[in-house]
């Protein structure tokens, strides 16, 4: 017999009601944010009325139309204990507990420090650093997704693996650590990016499934605060890095929205994201072609949030603001900045800086042309009058322009041009600036790429103005092209490899080589306040040389490059003295009346220093 419509109803309305997660499970007395904005999950939530014990009351209550999510305002008293807090849930069929709890808050010493050019920041992917627990390389909630042989799948790198290794980064002179997303992704295999139809593993960590729990590959929350504080007693920051534009495809808010505006769109009926990110700054792009960046699904499959919606703002700001506060990080790295509205960042980086003065942010604006990473770097308003507050963003113009000069031969005035750019963006100074990262093929696997040419690019990020990034790996000269080749693991991360990279002992006489000249740089720029944040004076300019200076209160320092296949004498005008070569390529320089000459090998690059 079919059932009647209005007996389907009667039945799902008297359902009694269920919960299975409340986002965010836990806060903290006294917090920035308060009421803290709660997104309770389950079923037959029709209705439902939301009380609190211990002084906590509940407010602004509201169910979405399926009675599968309830907003809930929960206001905290500032002098409420830690301790479990459960949500009472009452509707006409029935009631339910929720849990949730009060955590005391991290103590603030040594913790949420921020990043600035006094650091060198080292970009790692956690499944391909080193595996320091293969209890979790193949876990019980997602099996069958691990497979070292498949560069699709997980490896088995994980947290435990990095703490391991925190005396090699402690030794290479890096000072914060930047890990690849460690949110919980999909536990099943991802068909809709299949790659030769094959499925993949969501193993970087960009495809979140939930945004409140950490990748069960890579540990547990406790081990990612144990790694955390590790890091800080070896004075070791840790930056973490976020995505707020989209989710996997996985999630469950995919086929259950909490509220029809909660994305752009829906797998069957979205616009596609067109990459052309230079559109949101440009003052003549039109309204479409901008939200074709703004509103289109990443790669045509990863659902795209709509923070103008102001349920998923606050969800993502109080997002932002758990991870800081339960692992204790010092920075955020934000993906895919452009995708989202400015106004979110600007609204976003003042909660976070309410909550964590110290706290510094960098968002990935991936283009070439300066005018667009300028665009989006927090500090001034623009012409749409909003300041984004992102403290930095990843200076990919020089990037691109290190790649063209140093590893392909381009000339050298194409790096003196890129940084006449620098008065676009309101400091540069702050500026993340690297070789490499995940996304692109690694430095020696361009077509005119060396090991001495690897070492100029090297000397030049570590003695150029902004904060440096190391991608785990460059500083021993590991090859790989474009991904999955450019996140092969790390050697020596593994019992069973061939040879240990962690070690002198283990590494190859060029791998030794390559990271004997990255410590001794990072050394220097430790040492000497002039190269981490002296003012950047461009003083020659030839086809394939190039010299600045970087001067600070107390120090001077002359950087010079030779790109070329001959030697140089180039003459430079600067401050009497006598300077010595750190790099010990050229013993010393000697200025006398405001000019001297420096003569440098081909393929060559020297550090000259004098102290005041």
């Amino acid at each position: 017999m079919k059932a009647l419509p209005w007996l389907a109803l009667a039945s799902v309305a008297a359902a009694a009601p269920t919960v299975t997660k409340v986002e965010p499970p836990n806060w903290w007395p006294g917090h920035s944010i308060n009421p803290v904005h709660l997104l309770i999950h389950g079923t037959g939530l029709n209705g439902a009325r939301v009380s609190a014990p211990g002084g906590l009351t509940a407010a602004n209550v509201r169910t979405n139309e399926n009675g599968t999510y309830v907003f809930v305002d929960l206001t905290i008293p500032a002098a409420s204990k830690p301790g479990d807090y459960p949500l009472q849930i009452n509707t006409a069929s029935g009631s339910v507990t929720a849990s949730f709890r009060l955590d005391a808050s991290l103590p603030a010493a040594g913790r949420f420090q921020g990043f600035s050019p006094d650091d060198v920041i080292y970009l790692l992917m956690p499944d391909r650093f080193a595996n320091g627990d293969p209890s979790n390389d193949n876990p019980a909630q997602s099996p069958g997704l691990f497979d070292r042989k498949n560069p699709h799948m997980y490896h088995g790198g994980d947290f435990q693996g990095i703490i391991n290794h925190l005396p090699y980064l402690k030794s290479l002179g890096v000072t914060a650590i930047w890990m690849t997303p460690v949110y919980d992704n999909t536990n099943e295999p991802n068909t809709q990016q299949a790659v030769n139809g094959a499925p993949i593993a969501d193993y970087h960590g960009y495809g979140a499934t939930d945004y409140y729990a950490v990748e069960e590959h890579f540990g547990t929350m406790q081990q990612l605060r144990e790694l955390v504080d590790d890091a800080h007693d070896l004075h070791l920051k840790v930056i973490e890095d976020q995505v707020a534009n989209h989710v996997g495809p996985g999630h469950p808010w995919v086929k259950d929205p909490p509220k029809p505006t909660w994305f752009h769109g829906t797998p069957a009926h979205h616009i596609n994201e067109t990459w052309q990110i230079w559109t949101v700054p440009d003052l003549h792009a039109s309204n479409t072609l901008r939200t074709r960046v703004l509103n289109g699904w990443f790669a045509d499959v990863l659902p795209d949030l709509n923070q103008e919606d102001p349920d998923v703002a606050q969800y993502e700001i109080q997002n932002a603001l758990w991870w800081v506060g339960m692992a204790g990080f010092d920075g955020i790295r934000q993906d895919t900045l452009p995708y989202v509205p400015r106004s979110f960042w600007h609204d976003w980086s003042a909660a976070l800086k309410r909550q964590y003065p110290s706290l510094r942010t960098v968002g990935e604006v991936f283009d070439a042309n300066p005018a667009v990473p300028s665009f989006f770097q927090g500090g001034v308003k623009r012409w749409d009058g909003i300041d984004s507050g992102v403290d930095s963003v990843f200076d990919f113009p020089t990037y691109f322009s290190m790649r063209d000069v140093l590893a392909n031969g381009a000339k050298v005035d194409l790096l003196s041009k890129n940084t006449a750019e620098d008065r676009l963006y309101p400091d540069p100074n702050v500026l993340v600036t690297f070789l490499g990262n995940h996304d692109v093929r690694r430095f020696l696997n361009e077509s005119g790429a060396s090991i001495e040419r690897l070492k100029l690019a090297f000397a030049m990020l570590l003695s150029f103005r902004g904060t440096p990034c190391i991608y785990y790996g460059d500083e021993i000269g590991m090859h790989g092209g474009d991904d999955p080749a450019n996140r092969r693991d790390f050697p020596g991360g593994w019992p069973d490899d061939p040879h240990n990279a962690f070690t002198a002992e283990g590494r190859t006489p060029q791998e030794n080589a390559i990271w004997d000249y990255v410590h001794k740089l990072t050394t220097l720029r430790a040492q000497h306040n002039a190269l981490r944040n002296g003012k950047l004076t461009e003083l020659a300019v030839a086809d394939h040389a190039w010299v600045y200076a970087r001067q600070s209160d107390r120090e001077s320092a002359i950087v010079a490059i030779n790109n070329g296949q001959e030697s140089v004498d180039i003459p430079v005008a600067y401050q009497d003295g006598t300077y010595s070569g750190e790099l010990r390529i050229v013993n010393k320089l000697e200025i006398s009346n405001g000019v001297g000459t420096i003569h440098l090998p081909p393929t060559s690059a020297e550090i000259f220093l004098n102290q005041k």
